[in-house]
């Protein structure tokens, strides 16, 4: 064999390797992403159903808040560490913060009907899909959307946080409906953003995986957020 072939045929493994990488990590993305939806499910309801679980977490107001720092801890410490994590460990963190993220969202139960809960849920995930599939296939650059976007969520954060004193009804229900409109745009520019990495992605190696599982939080957040937002909006309280 010649340079010449051997190039050529460096060349067609690559474009092979780079084709290939791109379903595949797609693939970890979502996969990743509905594992974590649905451990975070089944925390929720096992701490829901389970009083002796409910006054260790609820009862306990140490409890309460170490469990909402070691969520914080973790997944500060995927986004910041993850050149230095392996994929076991960056996956296991993955799995503990939908665990903790779920008993901490049991709380939901306490104020809002099953029946509710789960209508909501379909409609989150009906929006989701939709928002998702639009990041996907749409050419326009949604770049621009980004700052925008964190812009307005700080917004509402800040806003949130003044309401806690404040106590207004009318403006709870504007948040709501900014918040919505905020993580379905946030579900659309991620998607974007994650499949234009995993367009460039040299492989589907270990390391391109991690960046995936990244990716998957992403998403899982917006799913999270626009699940809570649209469940303040057309909730039934108890």
């Amino acid at each position: 064999m010649d340079y010449q072939e051997f190039n050529y045929g460096s060349v067609a493994a690559r474009e092979e390797r780079v084709a290939a990488a791109f379903p595949a990590l797609m693939r970890k993305v979502y996969l990743w992403m509905a594992l974590a939806l649905t451990i975070t499910g089944f925390a929720a309801w096992l701490v829901a159903t389970n009083t002796a679980i409910q006054e260790v977490i609820f009862g306990n107001q140490i409890v309460f808040y170490g469990l909402f720092i070691v969520e914080l801890a973790l997944v500060i410490g995927v986004s910041a560490a993850i050149n230095k994590l392996s994929l076991t460990v960056a996956t296991l963190m993955f799995v503990l913060y939908s665990v903790v993220n779920g008993a901490l969202l049991s709380s939901i139960f306490f104020v809002y009907t099953t029946a509710s809960i789960a209508t909501v849920f379909f409609i989150t995930a009906g929006t989701f899909a939709g928002m998702s599939l639009f990041g996907f296939v749409t050419k326009k650059d949604l770049s621009s959307w980004g700052k925008i976007l964190v812009m307005a969520l700080i917004g509402v954060i800040i806003a949130t946080i003044v309401n806690i004193f404040v106590k207004s009804g009318p403006l709870d229900t504007i948040l709501s409906y900014v918040g919505v409109l905020v993580f379905v745009g946030l579900t659309a520019y991620d998607t974007q953003k994650i499949k234009q990495m995993c367009l460039q992605a040299p492989d589907a190696g270990e390391t391109m995986q991690k960046y995936a599982l990244l990716g998957a939080l992403s998403l899982y957040h917006d799913f999270i957020n626009l699940f809570i937002y649209l469940l303040r909006i057309f909730g039934d309280r108890k």
